[in-house]
This record gives C-alpha cells, structure tokens and sequence, in this order.
C-alpha cells in the first residue's frame, strides 16, 4: 500500500473516528481494554443480535493508532456474523504477526500491515481486537 494513503487513512480514522461514544444500553456486551506500554485506556460495547454484530462503539483516551485500528475494525465489522467476525480478527492477527493472511478478508485494516516493524505499536494495533475477543467470549459464556 502506498506510504501516503495509508498515513491519510490512519490520520482520518484518528482525528474523525468512527462510531466514538458510549451509549445506555444494556443490550450491549462492555468491556474496557488498556496497554501498559501507551496511553491507551479504551471502553467498547457491541450489540450482537441474532448472531450479526449490530454496533459497536468506544470512548476513552488513546493513542494514534489504537484509535485509528479500533475506528477502522468497528467499521470492518458492523453487519457481520460472528463466525465473519472471528475470521476477520484471525487474518488481522495473522498480518500483524507476520503469518499468511486473507487481505480480502480485512479491508482497511491492511494498513496496519508494516506495524510489526515498530513492535512498540503492535499491542496499540492489537487493541481493539483484544476488546472484541474479551466480548465474544462474553457472550459465548452467556449462552
């Protein structure tokens, strides 16, 4: 991807994110994530009916990139299925981890695609995955 647009989608998506803002619904699984090595201290709630993410929104403070990566993956997974969601964060943690990977599969979120080469950005680029994960597995235990 070229340097410059994908500096523009990350800018975008950090100063202009999307979905940013809680709401009272208690429709909605919660859970807060944080990193010990950034600013990042983040809230989401995602509202899943019959087995389709609905919503998904944040608030909090955090950093470029965690903002940008939780902007675009809301935006990625709104309006799929679970099983689509779990693809979609596999193939994600597989590009950051360097592995094969679907790009298809991921959309935007390809723009992360260089962050292993500053590995002090990869658990900001991992935030907003680790924060659906704790969700889905919230609402695998509710059942």
């Amino acid at each position: 991807m070229d340097p410059n647009i994908r500096r523009e989608i990350i800018l975008d998506n950090y100063q202009e994110p999307y979905n940013k803002g809680l709401i009272e619904d208690d429709n909605y699984l919660k859970t807060r994530t944080n990193s010990e090595s950034c600013i990042d201290d983040l809230n989401f709630m995602m509202k899943i009916e019959d087995g389709i993410v609905k919503d998904i929104r944040f608030d909090g403070e955090a950093c470029a990139i965690s903002t940008s990566a939780t902007s675009i993956m809301i935006q990625t997974l709104i309006g799929k299925s679970v099983q689509e969601v779990k693809d979609i964060l596999n193939n994600y943690k597989d590009m950051i981890y360097e592995k094969d990977y679907d790009k298809d599969k991921i959309g935007e979120l390809v723009v992360y695609e260089e962050i292993s080469k500053q590995p002090n950005r990869i658990n900001c680029a991992l935030l907003p995955l680790v924060a659906v994960e704790k969700m889905l597995e919230e609402l695998k235990n509710e059942k």
